[in-house]
């Protein structure tokens, strides 16, 4: 519980904050706190063999704990103060507990009052100090007791991975934070320092797999001069705990090492793929591995060469060995577009459950679709016993307002998480699933850029904190999650952090309402993603368009996934379809993502299809300002630069709100031709008006 602010430092803000030490701002602790915290610690011992990571540590605590003394913590050998230990060390014996054996996964830790009150962090590995530390720190940030020590914690999956889609000019595909923080062109001989304070955040919330490069990878990033660069990055990152890895394209045997062919069964080919792992490991010894997108959107795969993606992903497993492993994207196109699209990554990778290597992690994202605000789970989560299975989700947010919308995203992490009726026994929630097997992983589309705030505004890094945390632990709730990142990042104030959690709790739900309300999805603008156009008819594919997805006409609106139309809900688990198919809950979460609904069915809310949707816009659109009224109430308890940004964004997305609302109410009722519901004011301009709006400088491309 943190501390009063009536009490702390934190009573006014102290000067103005620009966003980047994230949420480890080491501000000076109340009187109260501080006396406690000086009695305990008053200069550190360091019972562990010399290393990067305990350096890490080490300057980590000193850093923090100079500003809270008001003095260097001081480093002594006589046992006295906070105690790093290594529980293989003599330091063991002082602690009061100790797990014989080493935990499954690296990174557990434990920190403990002992004898005297004195505070010691204790691990098996290196990477565990350092989490540990981390730990210690939030927890003296939040100035919660310290008398509530001890805590453990392990990571509950292997690899919690940042996929960065950056690309060697410095743009940033889906990014709307800036240009790559990598700085490709100064690299490897210059690495900008602010990348060790990348490193710093990420191990901070225990993330350790970074993918550097875009999933729609040109093969130059495999090319020497490239693995040199990813070198430099490898290096400044390892002594965090983080691992490299590279997204490879399928076809580089054949665009890079002049091939006649990328087929994976060609014996040339598995020889140059061999090769270049050889090549990257003399450079990068713990090279994570590849990420790959295949046979999606144009990327070139093995199927262009009647393979499977299984042949594909053995083959370069195959070539990585024991060093690492290959991460396979079910994010894939079916050549026939006459297939449902939400069921074509079943339809593809099902099949092949049992014949992926064991070094193979098939990456499936959250929901069927494509990271849309609210989805149902992706059914292979349920159908590939045999395969580790690994979750991808989206924390820049292409689809949820860039990052001018606030949109807190724990609350879409938490919900698919928690998500049961998967697993081979039809019992497991996703989280079971991603957290088991050797090579469990959790990645998340990164929101980083160059902005001096990291992710483009200051609630965004909530997410990028927020995946980290349910990364290592997916039984978090978003409401602890959010309390703790307020706690940190603005300050331990009860009256702050009471006023700004409910706000971010709702806040998710307040853009799917403003956007795709009532299982809606997919309504965007076209290529660039920015606003509404649900009206978009003619684009390449039938299921690239959005009319695609609403199937709105003059009877009604809603995709039947059900038996009487594309049978998708057949890929669930009888339980879990079920649920799915239930229209009886009033929140109607996934109504028309399931069901076609003429206009006038009366629904359990008591209103029409027709009305409850316009009352679902116009929900998002006052959840939207109350947001903006509950931020201007704050002025005062965050310093003025951080509050003057939020609520300027938040201008940004009451307008885009109304924008979102009358432009999709304006479409839906040329088809619908029914009367706004009583009270409801009509859109602001003619649909003409909204359909003739283009946006050139739209990021993220």
């Amino acid at each position: 519980m943190a501390g009063a602010c009536a009490l702390l430092s934190c009573a006014g803000p102290a000067r103005a904050e620009d966003g980047y030490e994230l949420w480890m701002r080491y501000r000076p602790l109340s009187p109260f706190y501080v006396d406690g915290v000086a009695a305990v610690a008053p200069a550190l011992t360091i019972d562990a063999p010399p290393s990067a990571t305990v350096d890490a540590a080490t300057s980590e605590l000193r850093r923090a704990f100079s500003v809270w003394l008001g003095r260097p913590l001081t480093i002594v050998n006589d046992g006295a103060g906070l105690l790093l230990c290594r529980v293989d060390r003599p330091c063991a014996e002082k602690l009061p507990k100790i797990a014989k054996k080493p935990p499954a996964l690296p990174g557990a830790f434990r920190v403990d009052r002992l004898n005297g009150g004195r505070i010691a962090i204790s691990a098996h590995d290196d990477i565990g100090l350092l989490y540990g530390s981390f730990a210690l720190l939030r927890h003296i940030q939040q100035q919660v007791p310290l008398d509530d020590l001890p805590q453990s914690d392990a990571p509950r999956a292997a690899i919690r991975m940042l996929d960065h889609w950056d690309n060697l000019n410095g743009s940033v595909e889906r990014g709307y934070a800036g240009r790559s923080i990598f700085q490709w062109w100064r690299l490897p001989g210059y690495v900008d320092p602010r990348l060790t304070d990348y490193a710093r955040a990420n191990a901070s919330i225990g993330i350790n797999a970074v993918a550097v490069n875009n999933v729609n990878a040109p093969a130059t990033f495999l090319a020497p001069r490239v693995i040199a660069k990813a070198k430099a990055l490898a290096d400044t990152l390892r002594p965090y705990g983080i691992r490299v890895y590279l997204s490879a394209r399928f076809s580089a045997p054949r665009d890079l090492g002049g091939l006649a062919t990328a087929d994976p069964l060609a014996p040339e080919v598995q020889r140059w793929w061999r090769a270049k792992a050889d090549e990257i490991y003399a450079e990068i010894p713990d090279f994570g591995g590849f990420l790959v997108k295949a046979n999606s959107e144009g990327q070139p795969g093995p199927q262009d060469y009647g393979r499977t993606h299984a042949d594909g992903a053995n083959m370069l497993a195959r070539a990585v060995g024991k060093r690492g492993i290959v991460i396979w994207r079910a994010f894939v196109y079916d050549p026939d577009p006459a297939v449902e699209r939400t069921m074509q990554a079943y339809n593809a990778f099902q099949p092949l459950d049992g014949k992926f290597d064991a070094n193979v992690v098939v990456q499936a994202k959250n929901g069927p679709l494509d990271f849309q605000p609210r989805e149902p789970v992706a059914p292979l989560f349920a159908a590939m016993p045999k395969t580790q299975l690994g979750l991808e989700l989206q924390i820049t947010k292409e689809y949820l307002g860039f990052s001018t919308h606030l949109a807190y995203l724990a609350p879409l992490f938490e919900e698919a998480l928690d998500t049961g009726g998967l697993g081979a026994d039809g019992r497991a929630t996703l989280a079971g699933v991603v957290t088991a097997g050797p090579t469990s992983l959790i990645a998340g589309v990164a929101n980083i850029g160059s902005d001096r705030n990291w992710s483009g505004s200051h609630f965004d890094q909530a997410n990028w904190y927020a995946f980290g945390r349910l990364a290592w632990d997916p039984a978090r709730s978003s409401e602890a999650i959010a309390r703790e990142w307020v706690a940190l990042t603005f300050a331990p104030d009860p009256p702050l952090i009471d006023a700004v959690v409910p706000m971010m709790l709702a806040s998710r739900q307040t853009v799917v309402d403003t956007m795709t309300p009532l299982g809606l999805a997919h309504l965007m603008g076209s290529d660039h993603h920015y606003g509404p156009a649900p009206w978009v008819d003619d684009l390449g594919r039938p299921d690239w368009n959005p009319v695609y997805y609403h199937r709105a006409d003059a009877e009604g609106i809603g995709f039947d996934r059900s038996a009487t139309g594309s049978s998708a809900l057949a890929q669930y688990p009888a339980a879990l379809a079920k649920r799915y198919a239930d229209d009886s809950d009033p929140a109607l979460p996934l109504l028309l993502w399931f069901h076609r609904k003429r206009w006038d069915d009366r629904l359990v809310t008591g209103r029409t299809v027709w009305d409850e949707l316009v009352v679902r816009y116009d929900r998002g659109v006052a959840g939207v300002d109350s947001m903006a009224v509950q931020w201007n109430g704050l002025r005062g308890r965050v310093d003025d630069q951080r509050h003057a940004e939020v609520a300027a964004l938040l201008k940004v997305q009451q307008n885009e709100s109304r924008w979102w609302r009358d432009a999709s109410i304006a479409y839906f009722q040329s088809l619908s031709r029914r009367p706004l519901p009583a009270g409801h004011a009509a859109p602001a301009h003619p649909l003409s008006w909204y359909r003739d709006q283009s946006f050139p400088e739209a990021p993220g491309i």
